[in-house]
């Protein structure tokens, strides 16, 4: 090794303590060996580096082990200026020599700065402390004694742990300056999330004191509905102590809004300690609204995607509104009327609403009619929205439907936006919303969000009004084709048909009722396959054609069917049918039914003790596929009081359920209904039994009377 430079950090006389007390006890040595007549040998083991060199001529006279190891080996006894031949700075040090003779005082260099060449490692710098002093070398003759200590290690230590400091110190001020400007909001907390310095930016966006502000003061400011999610987050995160912390909640501003904000926070660590943690509060509010707003979008195209149903579309709406967008929301829809007078009376129908909890109900459904120069009139003659706000719980007179306008009252509220709805160029509906209390009155973009929220749902409000036109249309149709039943003296007879709610053509399904000659009444009941046109023209055809056929000639009613049958095979060749075909009347032991089913559900009998059975004993093939086959009768009795059922698949008939079952629940629920009156019969079966049911529903329900026949044969009137 080589030794290529060497630079004083210090000097000093006063020596640190450590190598301060090696030095001492080595000079101590060098006087005693000197007085005792004792080699310089003595400090050969010495811990420290020792040399000495002779005044006379600066010759290096000694160098113990230590000393040759770090500074290399030098020839003892030559001039110190050819050893240190290789030393930039010698001259320095033989200046401290020269003034350690001349003043007879001790030199102290500390934490001197020197690059060492060596071989396997290449240069270093290391530092080192050290004390020169006068010694005598025997007669007159008087040296220097040069002790080094070796303090590399502290040295290094000591300039990391002032970098790490001049460090930290750099960051807390950029903290506090970023926290002097803008609406960012910089803080320091205590490891266990407590704030304990003062936050410029906090104070001016929060309006809080740094006595309000400090320790756990600055959540008065956060919303009271984010306060408890956010003390569980940030307390989570002081107990496990993560890289990142992040956060978002509103927080109140000094002029009493309310804005969005994303906190963020890092822990300060020393080892694994926290000892603070440092974090930022950034106003997010706008992009906040930015992701609700297409958040809300995606929901309300969701809501209206698989909806068929134009009232089920629009209450999903009406929830989708409430309550992120508003607190309350009616959807008025009005009839189709494209010749309606402009100024003529507005009749809406009140089809959907919505209302946050804790809030007055409001009606769900309805109809009103509106003034022409009502403010929901004018909304629909405008084609534009019109936007109220006003004192909480007191709104202008006029400024919403009655109905809303009561409720506006209750509910406290602040605003109303009556945005219509327009699909294919018609307004067909007109949506009401509102905020209420302490909740900002909705805005001109709250209002523009609404407008977007209808325009994206546009073929899907067209689709289903169409559907809608559709299956009334379809409706009135087959009401025009199923006739209303006779009246029958002694008797109660009731009809219900229900079009099937997945389709909105017409379908296969009717009954039929009529009066014989004879005074018999006739009893059918039937279905085409298909719900569609063609199906609903069969289904009128040979519901006429088999009344034709009933009143041609007396025959039983297996026969009747027989010739529909063979009627069928000419006329209606790929069709098939179910029927059910009975005749009514009295005889001299009471009432009597005669009934043939072609491939139909069996007919059922309640009578009034509340027992009901189903009518098997007439099965045969349906209509069209066994054609020009005798057709089985049976005759059952009927007791005074009784009720006779005839229906359709529809009513009974569930997906993945066998047949049995479904019969065996309609028998055991037209029990329970044997004593009500028949149209609460019939009102009772349709609305228990078809729940989820997707298909068209017809039934036939005559009551007899329940006294005895009069002497003429004939029920009592």
């Amino acid at each position: 090794m080589r030794l290529i430079q060497g630079k004083c950090a210090g000097q000093s006389s006063t020596p640190v303590r450590t190598e301060g007390l090696a030095r001492e006890g080595t000079m101590r040595a060098a006087r005693q060996e000197r007085a005792s007549g004792l080699g310089l040998e003595v400090f050969d083991p010495a811990p420290v580096g020792v040399s000495v060199s002779s005044v006379r001529d600066h010759r290096l006279v000694y160098a113990n082990a230590v000393y040759r190891s770090v500074f290399g080996d030098r020839s003892i006894r030559t001039l110190a200026r050819e050893a240190f031949s290789d030393h930039v700075e010698r001259d320095y040090y033989f200046g401290l020599l020269d003034q350690v003779l001349s003043t007879g005082e001790p030199v102290t260099v500390t934490e001197a700065s020197v690059a060492i060449d060596y071989a396997d490692t290449g240069p270093q710098e290391r530092f080192f402390t050290f004390s020169l002093s006068e010694i005598s070398l025997g007669g007159d003759e008087r040296g220097v004694l040069l002790v080094s200590v070796e303090v590399t290690e502290q040295v290094t230590a000591a300039r990391r742990i002032k970098a790490l400091a001049e460090e930290r110190g750099r960051l807390l001020q950029r903290y506090r300056k970023l926290g002097s400007v803008g609406a960012e909001m910089v803080w320091v907390t205590a490891p266990d999330g407590s704030v304990i310095e003062p936050s410029p930016g906090w104070e001016k966006v929060t309006g809080q004191s740094w006595e309000e502000f400090r320790e756990e003061g600055w959540l008065e400011a956060v919303h009271p509905d984010d306060r408890e999610p956010t003390v569980q987050s940030w307390s989570r995160a002081a107990r496990e102590v993560p890289p990142l912390w992040e956060h978002v909640h509103r927080i109140r501003r000094a002029d009493g809004t309310y804005r969005h904000f994303n906190v963020r926070a890092v822990p300060v660590l020393e080892g694994d300690t926290v000892v603070e943690w440092v974090g930022s509060c950034t106003d997010i509010e706008q992009e906040w609204q930015e992701d609700q707003r297409r958040e809300l979008l995606d929901r309300a195209a969701a809501a209206t995607a698989d909806i068929t149903r134009l009232e089920e579309m629009l209450t999903a709406l009406a929830h989708v509104i409430v309550p992120d967008l508003a607190d309350g929301c009616i959807i008025y829809l009005l009839p189709h009327s494209p010749d309606r007078p402009e100024h003529a009376p507005l009749l809406a129908h009140l089809v959907a609403s919505a209302v946050r909890p804790g809030l007055p109900a409001l009606p769900e459904h309805g109809e009103e009619t509106f003034a022409p120069d009502n403010v929901f009139a004018r909304t629909v003659r405008r084609r534009r929205p019109i936007h109220r706000t006003f004192p909480p719980g007191a709104p202008a007179p006029g400024v919403a439907p009655a109905e809303a306008e009561a409720w506006l009252v209750s509910a406290a509220a602040n605003s109303v936006v009556l945005v219509p709805v327009i699909v294919d160029g018609t307004v067909a509906a007109v949506v009401a919303a509102s905020a209420c209390g302490g909740r900002p009155p909705l805005s001109t973009s709250d209002v523009a969000l609404i407008g977007q929220m209808l325009d994206h749902a546009h073929d899907p409000f067209s689709n289903a009004i169409e559907y809608r036109r559709t299956q009334r249309t379809a409706l009135a149709m087959q009401h025009s084709l199923l006739p209303e039943p006779p009246t029958v003296p002694g008797l109660q007879i009731t009809a219900r048909y229900r079009p099937s709610p997945a389709a909105a053509e017409v379908g296969g399904d009717w009954y039929d009722c009529f009066r014989l000659r004879d005074g018999a009444t006739m009893l059918t009941i039937g279905d085409v396959a298909g719900h569609d046109l063609p199906a609903a023209v069969t289904m009128s055809q040979l519901r006429n054609m088999l009344r034709g056929l009933a009143v041609d000639r007396e025959e039983p009613v297996g026969d009747i069917l027989r010739r529909l049958d063979t009627a069928m095979e000419t006329l209606y060749d790929d069709e098939t049918a179910t029927c059910v075909l009975a005749r009514l009347e009295t005889t001299e032991g009471g009432w009597q039914l005669s009934y043939s089913v072609a491939g139909h559900p069996p007919p059922l009998l309640v009578t009034p003790d509340g027992r009901g059975r189903l009518l098997e004993g007439a099965a045969n093939p349906l209509l069209g596929v066994l054609r020009d086959r005798p057709r089985t009768n049976a005759v059952e009795p009927l007791p005074p009081g009784s009720t006779l059922l005839l229906y359709t698949d529809g009513l009974v008939e569930r997906p993945g359920e066998h047949l049995d079952v479904s019969l065996d629940r309609l028998c055991r629920h037209a029990t329970t209904l044997a004593g009500e009156p028949l149209e609460d019969f019939c009102e009772g079966l349709l609305t228990d039994l078809t729940a989820g049911g997707k298909d068209d529903i017809a039934m036939i329900a005559v009551r007899l009377p329940s006294g005895p026949l009069t002497a003429a044969g004939r029920p009592p009137v």
